[in-house]
């Protein structure tokens, strides 16, 4: 099972969990980043004991090399002083530290392609991870945007915005109803002789700001003619 098959089944059985109690969007955003940062921790944490293991191994092979190497000086040296058994004896030494040394090259090889995988596995990770994380941002964005104008709608459509326009309606029908008393007061009303001077006066007045208009205007309509 690779680290994505394991978090995906991590984040879709908490997903389930949380979308069955109707968690909001940025808890479930949340989680499932949570998820990848534990599960890269997680991860890492295991390729540094993989690490270890290769360490140890590549002294191994170092140790194993050299014993391979010093016995076969050694057969050569017995073969040299005409000691047969002893070469022999050295060869079949080395045989045993060849086979040793083979099992720890495919046991090295094994763990350096799986050092390889992980590797890959978590420069994938971690490039999932940055893009959950640019787009968390986004769908937070989206999220408050959408609260706030559901919000909004709910305050133009609540009964007690259209209850208060209602009483503004009814505030407004009995302000015109009281205009409408003041000006049937007026009607039909006699006109009495202080209103007949009083447009008089009016009049008067109206009449010498023309006069006195005219006077302003002519000489300069007079210097047009000439």
């Amino acid at each position: 099972m690779t680290i994505f098959s394991r978090l995906s089944d991590i984040v879709n059985a908490n997903l389930n969990s949380l979308l069955a109690r109707a968690e909001d969007p940025a808890k479930l955003i949340r989680l499932v980043i949570q998820e990848m940062e534990d599960t890269l921790v997680e991860v890492r944490s295991g390729v540094v004991r993989v690490i270890a293991e290769r360490k140890e191994l590549e002294r191994r092979i170092a140790r194993l090399t050299a014993d391979r190497d010093d016995w076969q000086k050694k057969a050569e040296f017995a073969l040299t002083r005409n000691r047969e058994d002893l070469a022999r004896g050295a060869l079949l030494a080395k045989a045993q530290l060849v086979r040793a040394l083979d099992e720890a090259q495919a046991q090295m090889a094994h763990v350096v392609e799986g050092l390889e995988r992980q590797n890959e596995d978590i420069g994938k990770l971690q490039a999932k991870l940055a893009d959950a994380k640019s787009r968390e941002k986004i769908l937070l964005t989206r999220q408050n945007t959408a609260s706030a104008r559901l919000k909004l709608r709910g305050k133009l459509y609540d009964d007690r915005v259209t209850d208060a326009f209602t009483k503004f309606e009814k505030i407004e029908q009995a302000l015109d109803e009281m205009e409408g008393r003041v000006e049937a007061y007026d009607l039909g009303r006699a006109r009495t002789l202080a209103d007949e001077f009083a447009d008089l006066e009016a009049d008067q007045a109206v009449n010498d700001e023309l006069a006195a208009l005219k006077a302003q205007l002519k000489p300069s309509d007079e210097g047009k003619g000439e």
